[in-house]
């Protein structure tokens, strides 16, 4: 099989699963050094892939309606993709890429859309699956993602997920220096960044918690401390940097651009399992990551070790005991993530920043 000039990678929506999906679109460029790679994607998820190497061109959209869809369609029709990789799961993506008429498709066979993929790949199953109510194989989603790389280029998958890679541009750099002035950020100061929120409220450890150990870093560390969140957790952080007095990014025009450039070379983050988690493990920034009832071993992720040989992430669970054969998912009741206590949070950061020190 000929190697494709221009392919269209339509990748996921949600911040985290894009920055898993680096490794994927680096196998692509690795093997195919001229050819055009465009990833489609949803905002602000282009701006967390803004600046990558691996990559031409970021295409955004966020269609609503019937008119928009098609004209989606339409647009990526007239720029003759030879093949598509599609890492979003839904529907959609096989449906634009079908009405675009790109002829390889490629992705994995689930969530009805097999008849408009060209190349169905299986996404396993645990025991107990049915047509109607399938229960996926717990497969980390960087693996997963980069499978599907290696099936477009019929080559077998690497053995080991490379390590996920941003890149922060002169703006992203910029944005987090007037996210610093504002927040009084001395240039020889340290700062962690605290990540409170998610976009379900049983991922997320309790607010008061975070004040205590904002309290802490800045205390014992003398770091200053940011509280991250989107615009709709303003809330959320204004409360845990009012009790703390830290400094609630939201409140002074926090964003995308400027948390990747901060997340760059913040000296810790703590972070319940959100995207933010992902964005400092592509940097190699240390980071403590907390889990309740969201199995961890879906986003298994590669992380750089730290000077001393360590590694850079700790993972916190609220039930460590749980069985290998059961997953978290099941068990909200005895995986809530108030079940991780302060003091095993507070002991993980000391560690990495001692780490970090030395």
């Amino acid at each position: 099989m000929s190697a494709p000039n221009r392919i269209l990678v339509i990748g996921p929506s949600w911040v985290g699963d894009a920055v898993m999906a680096t490794p994927a679109l680096r196998l692509l460029r690795d093997n195919l050094p001229r050819t055009t790679i465009d990833v489609l994607t949803k905002p602000p998820v282009d701006q967390v892939l803004d600046g990558l190497s691996t990559i031409n061109r970021v295409r955004t959209s966020k269609p609503r309606t019937v008119r928009q869809r098609l004209s989606l369609a339409s647009l990526l029709r007239n720029k003759d993709y030879d093949a598509a990789l599609l890492l979003s799961n839904g529907f959609s993506s096989a449906a634009y890429a079908a009405l675009a008429r790109i002829p390889r498709r490629v992705g994995y066979a689930r969530d009805s859309r097999s008849a408009l993929l060209t190349d169905r790949l299986i996404a396993p199953k645990r025991p107990g699956s049915t047509l109607f109510k399938p229960k996926w194989a717990l497969i980390p989603a960087a693996r997963y993602y980069l499978d599907a790389a290696a099936a477009l280029l019929c080559i077998e998958p690497p053995n080991i997920v490379p390590l996920m890679e941003l890149a922060v541009t002169p703006t992203d750099e910029a944005e987090a220096r007037r996210l610093l002035h504002q927040a009084s950020v001395r240039p020889d100061q340290g700062f962690a960044v605290l990540n409170p929120g998610g976009n379900n409220e049983a991922k997320r450890w309790p607010a008061e918690r975070f004040a205590q150990l904002a309290r802490h870093l800045a205390t014992a560390h003398g770091l200053a401390v940011l509280i991250n969140g989107s615009p709709a957790e303003s809330v959320l952080t204004g409360s845990i940097a009012r009790a703390s007095g830290a400094i609630s990014l939201p409140a002074i025009g926090g964003s995308i651009p400027g948390l990747k450039a901060l997340l760059s070379r913040a000296s810790l983050l703590v972070t319940n399992d959100t995207g933010p988690r992902h964005i400092a493990a592509a940097f190699g920034t240390p980071a403590v990551s907390l889990f309740g009832p969201t199995d961890h071993r879906w986003t298994t992720i590669p992380t750089r070790p730290l000077a001393d040989g360590s590694g850079s992430e700790v993972i916190l669970l609220a039930d460590p005991d749980l069985p290998e054969n059961e997953l978290a998912n099941d068990h909200p009741q005895r995986c809530r993530i108030d079940r991780i206590e302060l003091a095993s949070v507070v002991e993980a950061s000391d560690r990495l920043l001692a780490a970090t020190t030395a």
